[in-house]
């Protein structure tokens, strides 16, 4: 066979080679038999944007990661001495100046006498598999490192110092939502060498409307610019004051509501990859599972104590009046030719015994709740009557530490559809508390008081109060507050637990007020009325300078149709001419044919809140002069000011009272006629 056909063969074979390898790979290259690059290469320029001039020789190195180079140089000096396949997988970087994984790949071509010619080289992209691969180490690293972590802290303190980095973030921060579902409290964050912590309780209000909405939804919120993505009063400045310019924050929401969040921080700009979006994402749901976990434990661990407590306390309270009562029964036997003797014992005995009756039946109320077998035995009755049984109750109690009750109630029958015996038992259970921890010579208050279509029935004494770290858990079953000889007045520890579980029958509640800065304790009874009572506040024509009511066109907006309805139904009564609406669409509608010349507007409601039914109210100018009235919960100044900026004229707190909302419609009567 001629020279001339081997060398066609050659050729042929070798087009089919490259032919193959251009359609299956990203980036094909060739290089001299001493391993430069001698002439152009189309295909790593067209990825890396490296020039001839740039890449030529061994130039090729510098698009390779620095952390990637001296490994790739060495694998392929290696190559080179051996005439044998190079072999690598690094981080090549990309026209974009992004590095991605490649797999590079290279044969030695040699020619018909075996001579080394030049070489044949391919890079394909390995980049999503190499980088899922990354983040399972990282997520079994995690999981290996918090392992036998015993405590929630723990977990947070290395899970956020691990995933903050990896990324190379800032800050890593995590964060868990209190109750009223608006503060959270960032419990731990990993920060950078030089960067700030944020530690501390925050409003989530504070970071913007899309941010709050976006938790609450279970949505991942991502910012890669701040300044250029939210408005200043959108959140912008509050990321700004915590040098956060770019942050990805993962929620987590359980029964419908906010419980925690998880984020990573930038102090610049920062274009986030979906992978490092999927990344946070599943390192909060693992964090979060472990957490929760560990909390499960300690809940049982604390059951567990609280049951071995209770017990122990169960046989200490049984066994205080068996004593007395063995005693007594001695006496008896001893002296029965003593009538006045034997009749003090017999009355000792009765209140030993009654004593031993009001425990057992405590437990046996809570284990009927908890079977489902309770019922109430509901009737209207007043409520000053289920006081009184719950003042004559524990009268003795107070009497004997010479405390001073004043009791403060409606001056019209209040009304209430409930069993009177149990909720007398919830009020006794509270007096009775208050007897026995405030020091001899005391003072408890009972003040009752109307609110709309329920009544509040506080109960307040000057005691030793409760401990901040002991506040949440009293109402819990077996709960003790402290064990010091000045609270060990006696009780199960299941007194509050049985008042709660009671009042939830009812279709009402029983709290522990807070009282900064105030000795003793404040617990609120709330229920709702029988019938709604307004006989102490009837329609009045003059106000209190004798000036002609002034009657308005009043919109009330909140989703609570309830609150919403009676509020207007008071106001009507003074002569105002009202409608309502329960949602901002709604509101809207009827204040193009009603023009309203006040807006009492709820600020927390789905869809459109009152900030921006307030802002809308504001741009239609048929309604020019509302006055606009925010309701709401939060009074501070954060909370005021926003109601300022979204058009509001005052800020009343709920729950508001007639009387204060009927004040403040005379005020800006006034205010108007004194500008007219």
């Amino acid at each position: 066979m001629s020279d001339t056909h081997h060398q066609c063969e050659a050729f042929a074979s070798d087009a089919r080679y490259r032919a193959l390898v251009m359609a299956s790979c990203a980036i094909l290259w060739e290089a001299s038999a001493d391993g430069e690059f001698t002439a152009e290469q189309p295909g790593w320029t067209a990825y890396t944007g490296q020039r001839f001039d740039q890449l030529s020789g061994w130039g090729w190195l510098d698009a390779i990661h620095p952390d990637d180079r001296e490994r790739t140089a060495a694998l392929w000096r290696e190559a080179l001495a051996g005439r044998t396949m190079y072999q690598v997988e690094h981080r090549v970087r990309g026209r974009d100046g992004c590095y991605r994984y490649l797999n590079g790949r290279a044969m030695p071509i040699m020619n018909a006498d075996g001579v080394l010619v030049e070489w044949i080289g391919a890079h394909a992209d390995i980049d999503e598999r190499k980088r899922a691969e990354e983040r399972l180490r990282l997520l079994d690293a995690m999981s290996q490192a918090t392992r036998n972590a015993d405590d929630p802290i723990s977990v947070m303190a290395v899970t956020t110092r691990m995933l903050g980095q990896y990324l190379d973030v800032t800050r890593c921060p995590y964060a868990d939502v209190e109750p009223d579902n608006d503060r959270f409290t960032i419990r731990h964050d990993w920060t950078a060498e030089g960067a700030s912590s944020t530690v501390g309780v925050y409003s989530l209000e504070l970071f913007g409307k899309r941010a709050t909405a976006d938790m609450h939804d279970g949505k991942t919120f991502c910012i890669t610019n701040v300044d250029r993505e939210l408005g200043e009063s959108d959140g912008a400045a509050m990321f700004n004051a915590i040098a956060c310019k770019a942050i990805i924050c993962c929620p987590l929401v359980k029964d419908g509501r906010l419980v925690a969040m998880m984020a990573v921080h930038q102090d610049r700009p920062r274009n986030w990859t979906d992978r490092e979006v999927a990344l946070v994402e599943e390192t909060a749901e693992r964090s979060w599972a472990h957490i929760e976990r560990i909390r499960a434990t300690e809940a049982l661990r604390d059951a567990d104590r609280r049951k071995t407590e209770f017990l122990a306390i169960l046989a200490h309270e049984l066994r205080n009046p068996l004593a007395p009562i063995r005693s007594g029964l001695q006496l008896l036997r001893e002296t029965h030719d003593k009538p006045a003797t034997a009749a003090r014992v017999r009355d000792m005995m009765e209140r030993q015994v009654n004593q031993m009756v009001d425990l057992v039946n405590d437990l046996l109320d809570v284990a009927r709740i908890n079977r489902g077998n309770f019922e109430l035995k509901l009737a209207r009755v007043a409520l000053a009557d289920v006081v009184a049984i719950a003042v004559e109750t524990t009268m003795p109690l107070i009497e004997s530490s010479g405390h001073t009750l004043n009791i403060d109630l409606p001056a019209h029958e209040t009304l209430l559809n409930v069993d009177a015996t149990r909720l007398a038992q919830v009020i006794g259970n509270v007096l009775g508390n208050a007897a026995k921890y405030t020091p001899a010579g005391g003072h408890i208050d009972i003040v009752a008081r109307q609110e709309g279509q329920s009544v509040r029935i506080s109960v307040t004494d000057n005691g030793i109060g409760i401990p901040d770290d002991a506040a949440h858990a009293i109402f819990d079953m077996f709960a003790q507050v402290g064990t010091s000889t000045e609270r060990a007045q006696g009780g199960l520890g299941i007194g509050l637990s049985l008042a709660r579980r009671l009042m939830e029958l009812h279709g009402g509640t029983i709290e522990l007020a807070p009282r900064p800065g105030a000795i003793g304790s404040t617990f609120d009874i709330r229920l709702p009325l029988a019938d709604v009572v307004v006989k102490d506040t009837p329609p009045a024509a003059m106000d209190g300078a004798g000036v002609p009511r002034r009657a308005f066109r009043v919109l009330v907006v909140d989703d609570n149709e309830d609150a919403a309805d009676m509020l207007a139904t008071l106001m009507e009564m003074n002569g105002h001419t009202t409608r309502v609406a329960n949602d901002g669409a709604q509101a809207l509608l009827i204040a193009k044919e009603f023009f309203p010349e006040v807006a009492f507007l709820d600020i927390g409601m789905p869809g459109m809140d009152g900030y921006q039914l307030s802002e809308a109210l504001g741009r239609m100018p048929q309604l020019a002069g509302l006055v606009r009235i925010a309701l709401t919960g939060w009074g501070d100044e954060n909370a005021r000011a926003r109601s300022r900026d979204a058009g509001f004229d005052h800020h009343l707190l709920k729950p508001c009272t007639l009387v204060a909302v009927e004040a403040l419609l005379q005020e800006i009567a006034q205010r108007q006629r004194a500008t007219a």
